[in-house]
């Protein structure tokens, strides 16, 4: 792609987040299907599947040909623990940010490889794994200190909680 095509998709990146501000406003707190991420850079929210289940984290998006720029896939786990990752029948580079109990971000593994078995390491401590598009941590700006909103991630701890029953002052 030229430079011209890349300094489009960059301005559509950063409309998307300055937009963020008040569609987060507009939408319901916290949904399933929805996880939110704010950081010195802005705001984004991504469509999610959910991979609760050892079978479902097992498979991952592996075979999926194509996702959706603003999609992805959140890994949920029980507990925190010692992540890793590999990209074995992932059909498409993927953005891999690994997220504490708190769901802060603590690492990301920026465009890995398709096809690859190689181990990716995330770190100790984790509990939430996001899958995104290839290069889309770098065109918004996500960073490692970035925080994850979702309702998987235990208010009491969760670093941007969501809003609801339980937590009505949470913001």
């Amino acid at each position: 792609m030229g430079s011209r095509g890349w300094k489009i998709r960059r301005v559509i990146a950063v409309l998307a987040v300055a937009v963020m501000p008040a569609l987060a406003v507009a939408a319901p707190a916290c949904r399933d299907d929805t996880v939110y991420l704010r950081g010195a850079w802005g705001e984004a929210r991504f469509a999610v599947a959910i991979a609760d289940t050892e079978q479902e984290r097992a498979r991952g998006l592996m075979f999926v040909r194509q996702m959706p720029r603003g999609s992805g896939m959140l890994f949920v786990y029980e507990r925190p623990k010692t992540a890793r990752f590999w990209m074995k029948n992932t059909l498409i580079p993927l953005d891999i940010l690994f997220a504490d109990a708190s769901g802060t971000i603590r690492r990301i593994a920026r465009m890995a490889r398709p096809m690859s078995e190689a181990l990716i390491p995330g770190g100790d401590g984790i509990q939430y794994v996001l899958e995104i598009n290839g290069g889309m941590a770098k065109a918004l700006g996500i960073s490692a200190g970035s925080e994850m909103r979702h309702p998987a991630i235990a208010p009491e701890i969760a670093a941007w909680p969501c809003q609801g029953a339980d937590n009505p002052a949470a913001e």
